[in-house]
């Protein structure tokens, strides 16, 4: 304890060029680390965070309100990426099977996590919310499809288009259940805010659509302005959402989708993307590992072992019934449906932001909406799945491209 007394008195004393110098240096230096030891990189930016955060060495001090702002930009790009990356012409190619089964991957996982919450005393809204968390995913395991050059397989085809729909459906139940919580559940205010709900998602996806293409098309030649405009809509799409009491990342969310299209391939985009890949995103993941007091979480854990093997079982099997559901429906093989499943696992980039959301929401009486306990639970398992589900697709992927070529292949299905 004197040893970390020590590095934390001067710590305390360093410039503030010299605590930037060695948050860079963690930027750069982590990943690469970590990709080393065949863990996420994500992984290994938050155990940097919880060793270097208030917790531990201390480096950053108490008050850290420039990295809480570089963490909350993050958080906010990360949602706008995730609604610009996601596939929307693989979407359309298999509307029916990706809407179908992006019920399923959201439906079954909510319904098993809102039971688990329940079942372990937590009030309805916070059972909803632990159930929405569960819903969506993040395809952490698509770099390896990608790199057996089948993308375009229909099974992952239709699971990057079912992806539109669990991130979508799985923050406006969270966006509702954050809104009831902080306002008090009444009649008139839920519907009120499935009003406002009904009038701000087609006001982004559309109305922001069409007028983010308009301004950016006048801009398209200047690259500067045109990545200054694509920040102003993400700023603006999260004021907006946070004006009718929708966390800010359902707008940023929404807004990403809503210039999928306009900003596809375009070099300020890839320059938006560098540019928050780079810096502020991974600042979202190293201050969020700052919340993490690693003695008391893992003391939570210790104590609270049934919940946490309660929500990665309801994860788990969620996701598996809605792959094998959906999979036997389209005549998939094993090898497909067990690829299908190994994707929908992990919970990382959705899943985060949204649980620290729910942890910074208060009630009128002060309470959180979801607790320390809770939190330390949604931490275990993204680290649990976001390992567990690359390893899985690394297992099951290559057996699903051999798979998908005997069924093509005449000879060898007599074979």
């Amino acid at each position: 304890m004197e040893v970390l007394e020590w590095i934390r008195s001067h710590a305390l004393a360093l410039p503030h060029l010299a605590i930037f110098a060695l948050a860079l240096a963690i930027i750069v230096g982590v990943p690469r680390l970590s990709r080393k030891l065949r863990l996420p990189a994500v992984v290994g930016l938050l155990l940097s965070g919880i060793l270097i955060g208030p917790h531990v060495l201390g480096i950053f001090g108490e008050n850290t309100p420039i990295a809480d702002f570089f963490s909350e930009l993050g958080k906010l790009l990360l949602m706008f990426f995730a609604g610009l990356e996601i596939y929307l012409a693989l979407f359309r190619q298999a509307r029916r099977k990706a809407i179908t089964f992006g019920l399923f991957t959201t439906g079954t996982p909510l319904l098993l996590g809102t039971a688990v919450g329940l079942s372990f005393g937590y009030h309805t809204i916070a059972a909803v919310v632990l159930g929405s968390l569960l819903a969506s995913h993040t395809l952490l395991g698509l770099p390896i499809i990608a790199r057996l050059g089948e993308t375009r397989l229909e099974p992952i085809t239709v699971t990057v288009g079912a992806t539109v729909m669990s991130d979508t459906l799985s923050l406006i139940v969270f966006a509702i259940c954050a809104s009831t919580f902080k306002s008090g559940f009444s009649a008139s205010t839920l519907a009120v805010q499935l009003v406002e709900i009904a009038v701000f998602v087609p006001l982004i996806l559309i109305g922001l659509s069409r007028l983010g293409a308009y301004i950016l098309k006048k801009v398209e030649n200047d690259e500067d302005s045109y990545f200054i405009v694509m920040l102003a809509i993400l700023a603006v799409a999260a004021v907006l959402a946070d004006s009718i009491n929708l966390p800010g990342i359902v707008g940023a969310f929404l807004a990403g989708l809503a210039l999928n299209a306009a900003v596809h391939d375009k070099p300020a985009k890839e320059k938006l993307e560098f540019f928050g890949n780079s810096l502020f995103i991974p600042s979202f993941f190293i201050v969020t590992g700052f919340l993490i007091d690693p003695w008391v979480f893992i003391r939570s854990i210790l104590n609270n072992f049934a919940l946490a093997s309660a929500v990665i079982l309801a994860l788990l099997i969620g996701k598996w019934i809605a792959a094998e559901i959906v999979g036997r429906r389209f005549a998939y093989t094993r090898a497909e449906r067990m690829t299908v499943w190994s994707l929908t696992l992990p919970q990382v980039a959705a899943t985060l932001a949204a649980a620290l959301v729910a942890y910074d929401t208060f009630d009128r009486a002060g309470q959180r909406l979801v607790d320390s306990q809770l939190l330390n639970v949604v931490l275990v398992l993204m680290l649990t799945t976001a390992i567990l589900g690359p390893v899985l697709t690394e297992h099951f992927a290559p057996r699903m491209v051999r798979s998908s070529a005997a069924k093509e292949s005449p000879l060898d299905r007599v074979a």
